[in-house]
């Protein structure tokens, strides 16, 4: 986590009454940081999910009920808090339309969440060699926004 995201994250627990949690992460969306950190803040993203595989790859732990993290714009500069409150692991192909809707993008509907993250996937397998399957293990994260850092 860079300084600024630590300022923040300390600044902001400073100013409450409960026990700050010992864990957070600091990162940032894929496919467009800015446009979809804009839309956790405007409170139409409350979802996101990410290839299993990527987190085998990077040997980075699977998000859990009850982790922070802090969301950084294009500049690695944070922007908000969130919570996460659900985390499912499923095929693609399985995702309910509830949740496509939950992350927000687009006109909000399935076909558009199914088009664009089958696009993306295709693109980040291709990156590290492999291709892509229609039943490809999701990580499938729901999340409630904390605090929005004040510019």
């Amino acid at each position: 986590m860079n300084k600024k995201s630590q300022f923040y994250w300390n600044n902001f627990w400073n100013a409450r009454r409960e026990e700050k949690p010992t864990a957070v992460t600091a990162w940032q969306f894929g496919a467009d940081p800015d446009y979809l950190a804009q839309l956790v803040i405007d409170g139409l993203k409350t979802a996101t999910c990410s290839g299993l595989l990527f987190y085998e790859l990077e040997n980075e732990p699977i998000p859990t009920v009850q982790d922070y993290s802090i969301i950084l714009n294009s500049n690695e500069e944070p922007l908000a808090i969130i919570k996460t409150i659900d985390v499912q692991i499923m095929p693609m192909n399985e995702v309910p339309e509830d949740f496509a809707i939950a992350e927000g993008e687009g006109d909000r509907t399935y076909q558009y969440w199914k088009d664009t993250h089958e696009k993306f996937f295709k693109q980040e397998l291709q990156n590290v060699g492999l291709a892509y399957s229609e039943d490809m293990m999701l990580v499938c994260e729901r999340f409630t926004l904390i605090d929005v850092k004040q510019q």
